[in-house]
């Protein structure tokens, strides 16, 4: 068993990665979220300068200017931080808030979703119905709001995030929960003595999966984006935290007179944006068997 176990695993990973090596912006998306991890973890090893040291004597210096510290590759910003330093910095709370949310909206989801599909009737119905009102309100307006009940702050922002995130989890669990409850490795499984929660999480839960690892890939590039309106907003990172959406909100008086302060960071938050929603349909594509071609 453990010799077919093993011989099993490799064959999936390699038809996994033969799907999704088909798909060219799947790979260069995961390259792209490869470099930037590295970048993060590294960060000391690849920015010039401290994100929050100060050159006194280079306000708002444009890119590829040579100060009396160094070099500036990215120029530098109203306080005269050198941008670069910033934006790596920065990568590592971008990654960190992505894993965060995810983390938990995915957490909670998969528990709420499994209990509404397994049990049914009126349990079903209150989460479902408490799902429909958060999934009412536009997610960022929802988000916004909380954040101001709880506080500005980052921990705040990640909290509201992944609330708002919740039921998109909650919703896929319970659809493949109700796919899969009745077929006949569950029964098999419930006739031999199985009880409720080992049907739920060690009999169904793995079936469900490839939904919700897609689901989760999105999701990542979508907290990034919502924990940066958030910190332009100034309602979610605080100064002098260099987070990019945070670092957007104190260069928009400076936007027609030092382009390279807002360009930047908007870049960043693109170019990472793209990389995981690319690796997210190479995902997509590798998991759903609907898309495997033949």
């Amino acid at each position: 068993m453990t010799a077919v176990s093993a011989s099993v695993r490799p064959g999936r990973l390699k038809e996994f990665w033969r799907y999704f090596s088909e798909n060219h912006g799947a790979v260069a998306g995961l390259v792209l979220f490869a470099a930037l991890v590295f970048v993060a973890l590294a960060a000391p090893l690849f920015a010039p300068f401290n994100p929050d040291q100060q050159f006194r004597d280079a306000l708002l210096v444009p890119p590829m200017t040579r100060g009396s510290e160094g070099l500036f590759l990215l120029g530098t910003d109203a306080l005269g931080r050198d941008i670069l330093s910033r934006l790596i910095y920065g990568a590592r709370f971008s990654l960190f808030i992505g894993v965060v949310v995810v983390s938990v909206s995915l957490i909670g989801g998969v528990i709420i979703g499994m209990f509404a599909g397994f049990f049914r009737g009126w349990v079903d119905t209150t989460i479902m119905r408490v799902m429909d009102v958060i999934l009412a309100f536009p997610s960022l307006l929802l988000a916004l709001t909380l954040v101001a009940i709880l506080g500005p702050g980052l921990t705040n922002a990640m909290i509201a995030i992944a609330i708002v995130a919740q039921p998109h989890y909650v919703r896929l669990t319970r659809a493949a929960v109700l796919s899969e409850r009745n077929r006949d490795y569950v029964t098999a499984a419930r006739v031999s003595g199985a009880g409720p929660l080992w049907l739920m999480f060690v009999t169904i839960l793995p079936n469900c999966m490839a939904p919700l690892i897609v689901q989760a890939a999105l999701s990542f590039s979508g907290a990034i984006l919502d924990a940066a309106a958030l910190g332009f907003l100034g309602m979610g990172a605080q100064p002098p935290t260099p987070e990019w959406g945070t670092m957007l909100a104190e260069a928009r008086e400076f936007i027609t007179r030092a382009w390279w302060v807002v360009t930047f960071p908007g870049l960043a938050i693109l170019i990472t944006v793209l990389a995981i929603n690319l690796m997210g349909d190479g995902l997509r594509d590798a998991l759903d068997p609907k898309l495997k071609r033949s």
